[in-house]
């Protein structure tokens, strides 16, 4: 993603490049035990790296608030990033996915158990964190995490009789994704000491960016390699989740009017083959040229459009700027 602090005005960047340094260094020391057994599974994907979106996201939006250098704005990095961190460790095992963030997944290195309790001692680790910010903080993080939880279930049982796939799709994405981004910007002004009007405004915009960001990845499930993304490229389709790019061809042969392409991508995935790598590399080679891919970047544009009409009572400013900015790269990046 080409977003960064470096893309900011130079006094920004200068003020969240710090504080992300102690924000690394506090992380660094919550994924361990000092447990000489136990911490290499706890610290494996924090270790690994990653874009560290939603830690940044609460240090930008603390800029909003009369107090960014408050301690708790930290805690609340860390906190995030800790349950970040968690759900993918237990993501990884529902997946079966075999690489995250460039190296092989929690699940595929240490074991399914292992992964999932290390993701429960991280959870664990967020919520002794998020305790240090007061009763309401903690409220907002059991909300998130449910949530989040909420949006796994609903991937695992499928839609509800009557919704269509592109609700149910986006509502999951809005749980699984945009929730957490959304509880990032929220508890930045929170920390900050601004006020809860400001914590809802910037919450509305992130949850919405986040589903943008959803969909970008949707496009990079497919449209990148492994070594670009660290990801397995069209893993979700081999575990037969059907993401944006694949809703929409099933609409268009709902509707009557898909093209032959479209068609055969649709019958290999109802093929039962995709556990064949080759076949799977076809499917994924032929969604790349297809034209719902480029629907599915457009239809993360126009989240991003929607997202940017909460931001328009805020002041001008260098900080508005990088919140623009920040939904902006979610769906312009590469990788």
């Amino acid at each position: 993603m080409n977003f960064g602090v470096g893309a900011l005005a130079a006094r920004l960047s200068a003020r969240l490049s710090a504080r992300m340094a102690e924000v690394e260094t506090v992380l660094a020391g919550e994924v361990r035990l000092d447990d000489l057994q136990v911490d290499p599974v706890l610290a494996h994907l924090a270790e690994a790296g990653g874009k560290r979106l939603r830690p940044l996201l609460v240090l930008l939006c603390s800029e909003l608030g009369p107090d960014a250098d408050a301690e708790g704005v930290c805690d609340a990095a860390v906190a995030v990033e800790l349950t970040h961190l968690a759900s993918l460790y237990h993501d990884d095992v529902m997946d079966d996915a075999p690489m995250r963030r460039g190296v092989l997944s929690a699940q595929e290195k240490f074991s399914n158990s292992m992964a999932i309790l290390a993701g429960d001692v991280l959870f664990a680790r967020a919520s002794a964190v998020v305790s240090r910010l007061g009763p309401k903080a903690v409220l907002w993080h059991a909300e998130t995490f449910g949530r989040l939880c909420r949006g796994q279930l609903h991937e695992t049982l499928g839609r509800a009789s009557g919704q269509t796939q592109r609700d149910y799709y986006i509502g999951v994405l809005a749980d699984k994704t945009g929730s957490l981004i959304a509880a990032s910007a929220r508890y930045g002004v929170f920390c900050a000491g601004g006020p809860d009007g400001l914590g809802e405004q910037v919450a509305q915009w992130a949850e919405r960016v986040g589903v943008a960001f959803q969909l970008a990845d949707d496009v990079l499930d497919i449209r990148s390699d492994g070594e670009d993304s660290g990801k397995t490229p069209g893993t979700d389709l081999r575990e037969g989740v059907d993401t944006m790019p694949v809703i929409l061809l099933r609409e268009a042969e709902a509707a009557g009017r898909i093209d032959a392409e479209g068609a055969e991508i649709l019958r290999i995935l109802g093929s039962g083959e995709l556990g064949s790598d080759e076949v799977l590399s076809d499917v994924v080679a032929r969604l790349r040229a297809h034209s719902c891919l480029g629907e599915t970047a457009a239809m993360a544009r126009e989240w991003v459009a929607e997202a940017e009409t909460y931001l328009a009572g805020l002041p001008e400013g260098e900080v508005k700027d990088a919140l623009l900015a920040f939904g902006r790269a979610t769906v312009d990046r590469a990788s």
